[in-house]
């Protein structure tokens, strides 16, 4: 591996981890771009192309995992999980997780509590793939 390779690789994954750790917030990507040290736009290409998805998508992603953990293990209101994940809408946080786990959330809360398992375990387990999810543009998921 080249070395811009690899200090592009690190750029994306500081980026990245700030996403993880403040998935809740609104997703800012010129401040992403920034702390990757790189333009709006080349962020976004290279944060796809290093890790498969939009750094959108990603939040996205990450926002519905931590909400299938807080829908099994509390019994909070879907509206104020939605809401403490991050998502501005019940609506569209429905819409998204439907999409990425495959079930609304009212249908994956009735699956009852997590199971005692290691949490590295059960994150594992839980977590929706990227490949599984559908595609960010409407339409697309009807084409072959």
């Amino acid at each position: 591996m080249s070395r811009a390779s690899e200090d592009s690789n690190l750029r994306m994954l500081r980026a990245r981890d700030a996403m993880d750790r403040g998935y809740a917030e609104p997703l800012d990507v010129p401040a992403l771009a920034r702390l990757a040290h790189v333009s709006e736009a080349h962020f976004i290409r290279t944060f796809k192309a290093t890790f498969g998805e939009t750094p959108h998508r990603y939040l996205q992603r990450r926002r519905v995992e931590r909400a299938m953990t807080l829908l099994r293990s509390s019994d909070r209101s879907v509206t104020d999980i939605c809401m403490d994940v991050g998502f501005a809408s019940l609506g569209t946080f429905s819409r998204v997780f439907t999409e990425i786990v495959g079930e609304p959330p009212s249908v994956y809360r009735r699956r009852g509590p997590l199971a005692p398992v290691p949490s590295c375990f059960g994150m594992r387990w839980l977590r929706p793939s990227g490949e599984t999810a559908l595609s960010e543009k409407p339409g697309d998921a009807a084409r072959p």
